[in-house]
Parts: C-alpha cells; sequence; structure tokens
C-alpha cells in the first residue's frame, strides 16, 4: 500500500479536485473547489437528514424514548457538527474525534460524522484511524443506552453494527484516497515522459549542432585552405608576373566562389529540413567518393603533388553514407597536408570491396621545419584542432575506425570503414 506523505494534514487532497499542473488558480479552479466542498456538505446533511427521520419516527411510535428537548440538543449539536467538519482540511483527526464523541447525544452528527471518517481514512494513518473508531462505536453504544429502543437488541448488537459501519466508512476512504495517489502517480509519469522527452529532443539538437559543425567544418575547411594559400602566395610574392598573379587571383576567386556554392548547400539542407524552403529547388547531392578524382586534381592546382591509388572493387555498390564518410576523411587529411606540408608529395590509397571493408590511406612527408600557417595580413592561424577529432567520430559513427600520426619520417592518416556484402 502506498505511504501517504509526512504532513497529508495540512491540505486533503481527496477533498477537493487539484487543478491541472500548471494551471492558474483562478476563478474557475475555486469555483470547483467550493462545489466540490458543497456538494460533499448537502450528501452529509442528506444522511442525517435520512437518519434523524428514522430516530424521530421510532420516537413516534413509541419505540425509542426521547422529548422534544432532547430532539432540539440533538439537532442543535449536529448543526454544530457540520461547522465542525468544515475544518476537517486542516484538522482532520481532530475533528472526526469531537464529531464521535458529539454523535453520544446526536444522531443529527451522523452526516459529518461520515464526512469525517471517510477523510481521515483517505490518508490510512490506521492508528489515528482505530483511536477515532473506538470512540465511534462508544458513542454509539452510548446514544443506544440514553436512547433505548424497544427492537429486542442486545448491546452486542449496536457495538457490532457500530464496527460494521465505521468498517465500511474506512474502506470508503481507503479506496478513494490509494484512487487520488494512483490518479497523482499517472499524472507524474506523464510529467517525467514529457520531461524525458524534452531532454530528449535537447539531446537530439545537440548532437545535431555537433554534426552541422564537422559538416560545415568539413565543406569549407578545404576550399578556405586553397583561398588562403594562394592568398599568401599573392601577399608575399610581389615578384610574380601579371599572368601568374591574374592565375592565382583566378584561383582565389574560383575556390571561394565554390566554397560559397557548399555553404549554400549544407545550409539549403538546413532550411529543407525546416521546411522553410520547400518550394525552392532541390539542392544538389552532397559529394562522394565517386568525385575523389576531382578533389585530388583541385589538390594538385594547390601546387601539393598528390599521387592517388585506387585499388577498390565494386566501387558502385558502396553504400552512400560510407561512400560519403570515405570521402570526408580524404578531402579532410588532404586540408591538413596543404596546411602542414605544403607543397609536399602526398598519396591516397583506396583498397577494398564488397565484403571486406574499404581502407583509406592518405600519407605524406614530414617537413623538417614545418612552416607556420599565416592569414593574407601574415597575422598566425591557430590550428583548430578538431578535423582529426571530427574524422575519428565520422568513422565510429559509420561503425569503423581511424587513426593518424607520424611513423618514423611520414604522416599518415589510415581509416577502415565497413562494406557490406
Amino acid at each position: 500500500m502506498p505511504t501517504p506523505s509526512a504532513d497529508p494534514y495540512r491540505v486533503d487532497p481527496s477533498d477537493a479536485p487539484s487543478p491541472a499542473a500548471g494551471a492558474p488558480d483562478g476563478p474557475p479552479v475555486r469555483w470547483r473547489r467550493v462545489w466540490a466542498e458543497t456538494w460533499r456538505l448537502l450528501a452529509a446533511f442528506a444522511v442525517s437528514m435520512l437518519v434523524a427521520g428514522a430516530v424521530v419516527w421510532e420516537v413516534e411510535t413509541g419505540q425509542r424514548a426521547s422529548s422534544p428537548d432532547r430532539l432540539a440538543l440533538d439537532i442543535a449539536v449536529g448543526l454544530l457538527c457540520f461547522g465542525l467538519v468544515v475544518l476537517r482540511h486542516r484538522f482532520p483527526t481532530a475533528v472526526a474525534l469531537l464529531i464521535a464523541a458529539a454523535s453520544t447525544v446526536s444522531v443529527f452528527a451522523s452526516g459529518p460524522l461520515t464526512l469525517a471518517v471517510v477523510s481521515l481514512a483517505t490518508h490510512r494513518r490506521w492508528w489515528r484511524i482505530g483511536l477515532v473508531g473506538v470512540v465511534f462505536v462508544v458513542g454509539g453504544w452510548a446514544y443506544g443506552v440514553l436512547y433505548p429502543v424497544d427492537d429486542g437488541t442486545t448491546w452486542v448488537v449496536d457495538v457490532a453494527s457500530g464496527v460494521g459501519l465505521f468498517a465500511l466508512m474506512v474502506w470508503i476512504g481507503a479506496y478513494v484516497g490509494l484512487r487520488r495517489e494512483h490518479v497523482a502517480e499517472l499524472h507524474e509519469r506523464v510529467a517525467t515522459a514529457e520531461r524525458e522527452q524534452a531532454s530528449r529532443v535537447a539531446q537530439a539538437r545537440a548532437n545535431e549542432r555537433a554534426r552541422i559543425a564537422r559538416e560545415m567544418h568539413d565543406v569549407l575547411a578545404h576550399r578556405m585552405s586553397l583561398v588562403a594559400m594562394h592568398a599568401g602566395a599573392l601577399a608575399y610574392r610581389s615578384d610574380l608576373p601579371p599572368e601568374k598573379v591574374a592565375e592565382t587571383a583566378g584561383l582565389v576567386r574560383d575556390s571561394a566562389h565554390e566554397a560559397l556554392g557548399e555553404l549554400r548547400e549544407v545550409l539549403g539542407v538546413l532550411r529543407g529540413l525546416d521546411g522553410a524552403d520547400a518550394e525552392g529547388p532541390p539542392e544538389g547531392p552532397q559529394p562522394t567518393l565517386a568525385a575523389v578524382e576531382e578533389l585530388v586534381a583541385a589538390t594538385r592546382d594547390a601546387g601539393v603533388p598528390v599521387r592517388l591509388v585506387d585499388r577498390t572493387v565494386d566501387v558502385d555498390r558502396l553504400p552512400t553514407a560510407t561512400s560519403r564518410t570515405a570521402y570526408r576523411i580524404v578531402q579532410e587529411a588532404l586540408t591538413n597536408v596543404r596546411k602542414h606540408a605544403a607543397r609536399m608529395p602526398a598519396s591516397v590509397v583506396l583498397r577494398g570491396g564488397p565484403g571486406q571493408g574499404l581502407w583509406i590511406t592518405v600519407s605524406n612527408p614530414v617537413a623538417e621545419a614545418e612552416p607556420v600557417p599565416r592569414r593574407g595580413d601574415g597575422a598566425v592561424v591557430s590550428p583548430s584542432g578538431l578535423g582529426l577529432l571530427g574524422l575519428e567520430e565520422r568513422a565510429e559513427l559509420a561503425g569503423g575506425s581511424l587513426t593518424a600520426g607520424a611513423s618514423g619520417d611520414s604522416f599518415a592518416v589510415r581509416a577502415w570503414l565497413p562494406w557490406a556484402s
């Protein structure tokens, strides 16, 4: 059986429906509480009238000994109990004890007594309920002694009927309390599920931001490294002939345009996810391993001699997601070559096939004195250090692995990606 709260006697949740979570305590809520209390008092009054009417009928027929003064006292004490039962929210045990004691001289208090006992039983504090039960049974027996009825029954029957009636009231109150706790638990489960859902949405958004950051890094770093290299050459090589200056400026312009185009593709995908650009033209697909030759050619044009060795089998059967990951790995590795080993030869080796996996190796000699990357104004460009971390995450998300490091006089990026048969 659920355990009630530590201090349930300050507010009685069983006597007034609680407002919905987050709902303001405005006039509609107050009116519902007023109506809940009103109909309970009306039901208690109906019980009192029914019991008092039965007693008056017994007096009129001569079955029960009483007098008009005693009946007036009965009704007066009963009305006093009606005023007292309103305080059961704050003092449930004391109110139940007082009304049970008042039932010694008043049957008109039967309605308030029933309401007070049921309300107390909703909390299921059994020692308090037992104490009230003793007073309840003794009060009923004492009323039978003060106002005896000539029906042939003994005091044992009166006590047994009092115990049975009290047990019925306690059962009703315990059931109501359990049901309300069950409803409150369901509301709490719903609120917990909503909080967990909000947490999952927030985590998904954070993961998506990280993915977008990696995608933006992979897309722009390659192109912007070309722009930085050629712009640096124009800034420091004042002896270049006009034809070479124009050619290099054209390369800077083309690389910048390509970077902007790829940036538009990424942003277009994001807008498409939000439905904001649903009526626009479809965006181009992201590059796959089929475009690796163009990537190598662009790197050669930037002044880095790159050798491509493709030993893959049935590359058309390579899954699209794996192919995109492979392309980004090669792209980032060649970007690092341009940053840290400019003008040094590099090699890209691809091998594998269905059922074997795809191996990617991008290597280059380590320069004796690695040049410090600078911007066009001569300021040093601090490396972000996020490129290789992003590649490792990409490879792991694809189910593969990636390692990078220097071995002897060369630096290599090695990756393996699964390739189902």
